[in-house]
C-alpha cells in the first residue's frame, strides 16, 4: 500500500503515541477509497473547459463502467457543447454525508479526458448509466444527447482534515469499491452500544493503547476497525485489523468476534 501524503488517524503519529506497537494496522488504499466513493452516490460536479479556456462547473448524474464515469449529456448544454470541443475534463464526487461539517466528510477528483464510446462499449456504457440513473431511460437515445466516459488520468482522495492521498489511474482502475464500509453504520452502532469492553480490550492489545480507559469505533471497513482511544494520556486514534479482509457486511461480526477473542487472550 502506498504511503500517504499528508496523515490520517491510522497511520499518523498520535498524539498521545502508542506505548506498544500497533498489531495490524492495514486500511484501504487512496484508489480503493476512491472507487467506494465514486460506487456510493450517482452525482458530482464537472468541470470542463469552455471554447475561450474558461473553467466552468455543472452539477451532472453518472453511472460507471469499472470505475470509470459514464455521462448522459445534452448537446444543448454548456458543459456538452464544452466537453465537445475540449475533452478535458474532472469530476468531483462527495460521498453521502456521515459528519455534521461538511469538510469532514469524504470526496474525492477524478480527473482526464472525455470520450465517446463505441461498438461494445457503447451499450455496455448505456447501460451503466440506466443502471444508476433510472431516469435517463426518457433522453438517453435522444439524437440531442451524449454519452461520454471519462478516462481518468487522475485520482485525488480526501478523507476529511488531515486525510488525504493521490492515486495512479492504473491503481484506480484495479481496485474494488469497499463491500463493508458504505453499510457498516449499524454494525458501528452496535459495537459501540453492546461491546465497548471488547473494543477496549482491542485497544489495549491490538492497538497499541494498554493505557485504554475507553474507545469507540469510529468506522468500519474490509480489513479493519478505525477506533477512538481514550487513554490516560489523552485521547488517541488507532486501528485494529481483521485475521484477513472480509468480503460482505454478514461477514463483519465473525471476524469483530475474533478480534474480541484474540485482544482478550492478549
Amino acid at each position: 500500500m502506498a504511503t500517504r501524503d499528508h496523515g490520517d488517524p491510522g497511520d499518523a503519529p498520535s498524539a498521545p503515541p502508542p506505548l506498544t506497537p500497533v498489531v495490524d494496522d492495514t486500511r484501504p488504499s487512496a484508489a480503493e477509497e476512491a472507487r467506494t466513493i465514486a460506487a456510493s452516490t450517482n452525482t458530482g460536479t464537472l468541470a470542463s473547459l469552455t471554447a475561450t479556456g474558461d473553467p466552468w462547473a455543472s452539477f451532472i448524474t453518472y453511472g460507471l463502467l469499472g470505475g470509470a464515469p459514464v455521462l448522459c449529456v445534452s448537446n444543448l448544454a454548456e458543459h456538452g457543447r464544452n466537453l465537445a470541443g475540449d475533452p478535458r475534463a474532472s469530476i468531483a464526487i462527495v460521498a453521502p454525508a456521515t459528519e455534521s461539517d461538511p469538510l469532514a466528510n469524504s470526496r474525492i477528483t477524478l480527473a482526464g479526458e472525455v470520450e465517446q464510446p463505441s461498438g461494445d462499449e457503447l451499450a455496455a456504457a448505456r447501460q451503466a448509466h440506466l443502471d444508476a440513473v433510472p431516469a435517463a431511460k426518457y433522453y438517453v437515445d435522444y439524437s440531442d444527447f451524449t454519452l461520454w466516459v471519462l478516462r481518468v488520468q487522475r485520482v485525488r482522495w480526501v478523507g476529511g482534515y488531515g486525510r488525504m492521498d493521490s492515486a495512479t489511474a492504473q491503481d484506480y482502475a484495479a481496485a474494488e469499491p469497499d463491500p463493508v464500509k458504505p453499510s457498516s453504520a449499524g454494525a458501528v452502532e452496535h459495537l459501540n452500544a453492546d461491546h465497548a469492553d471488547a473494543l477496549a480490550a482491542m485497544a489495549r492489545t491490538l492497538g497499541g493503547y494498554p493505557d485504554t480507559v475507553s474507545a469507540l469505533c469510529t468506522g468500519a471497513d474490509r480489513y479493519g476497525l478505525d477506533l477512538k482511544v481514550t487513554a490516560e494520556r489523552g485521547i488517541a486514534y488507532t486501528r485494529v485489523g481483521y485475521a484477513a479482509p472480509i468480503d460482505s457486511l454478514g461477514e463483519l461480526r465473525k471476524a469483530a468476534v475474533e478480534l474480541t477473542h484474540r485482544a482478550r487472550q492478549g
